[in-house]
C-alpha cells in the first residue's frame, strides 16, 4: 500500500476507534467501578472482535448485507435491544458499597466484575458500529487483484494496533476518576450519566 493510503487508513481507525460509541461508553464505566487492570480482557476482547468483523468482510461476510438488506435491520434491532439493556444495568448499578469491592456484594442475579474477553468480542456481532468500521474500511481501503490480501493485512493490523490504545484511553479515565467517586451519591450520578451516555450512543449508529 502506498504510504498515502496507509496514513489515511490510520487516521480512519484512530478516529473510529477513540470516538464515543457503546464499546468506549461500558469501558468508560468499567475503568471507573472495577479499574483499568480488571478491564483489560474486556478491551482485549473488542479489539478480537472487531479483527474478527474485518475478516469476515474480507472473506465476504459483509457482502450479506448488500444482498438481504434485512440482515442489517435485525442486527440493529438486536443491538439496540442490547445497549439499552446494558444502559439499564449500568444506570442501576449498587452504589452502597466501596468502589472496587461492588462486585463483591451483588446478588447472584446480577453479572460480577467486568465483562469477560469473549464477552467483549461476542459484543460485536451486534454493534452496529463495530459493522459499520468494517464495512467502510474494507470498502474503502482494501485494493483489487492481487494486493486484496496485502491491503486486507494492513486494515486489520491498523485496527489492531491503533485501536487497543485507543479505546484504553476511556478505561484508563474511569479508572483515574475511581478517586471522585468515593460517596454513594456520586457513584449513583455516575450511573445514570454513564447509563444515558451509553443509551445515547444509539443516536449515533441508529
Amino acid at each position: 500500500m502506498e504510504t498515502s493510503l496507509l496514513i489515511a487508513l490510520a487516521t480512519f481507525a484512530f478516529i473510529s476507534t477513540v470516538t464515543p460509541g457503546p464499546n468506549n461508553m461500558m469501558l468508560l464505566a468499567s475503568g471507573a467501578q472495577y479499574g483499568y487492570k480488571r478491564s483489560l480482557p474486556h478491551m482485549l476482547g473488542i479489539v478480537i472482535g472487531v479483527a474478527g468483523l474485518m475478516i469476515g468482510t474480507l472473506l465476504g461476510v459483509g457482502a450479506l448485507f448488500n444482498i438481504f438488506p434485512v440482515l442489517y435491520s435485525v442486527l440493529k434491532v438486536l443491538g439496540v435491544g442490547y445497549l439499552l439493556w446494558l444502559a439499564f444495568k449500568i444506570a442501576t448499578g449498587p452504589v452502597d458499597e466501596p468502589v472496587g469491592l461492588v462486585e463483591n456484594k451483588i446478588k447472584s442475579t446480577k453479572r460480577q466484575g467486568p465483562l469477560k474477553w469473549w464477552e467483549g468480542a461476542l459484543f460485536q456481532l451486534i454493534n452496529p458500529k463495530a459493522w459499520m468500521m468494517a464495512l467502510a474500511s474494507v470498502g474503502t481501503f482494501s485494493l483489487p487483484g492481487e494486493h486484496y490480501i496485502q491491503s486486507g493485512i494492513a486494515i486489520v493490523t491498523a485496527f489492531t494496533v491503533i485501536g487497543f490504545p485507543s479505546i484504553s484511553l476511556w478505561a484508563a479515565v474511569g479508572a483515574k476518576i475511581r478517586v471522585w467517586l468515593s460517596s454513594p451519591t456520586r457513584r449513583r450520578q455516575f450511573n445514570l450519566t454513564m447509563g444515558a451516555a451509553t443509551a445515547a450512543t444509539l443516536f449515533l449508529i441508529v
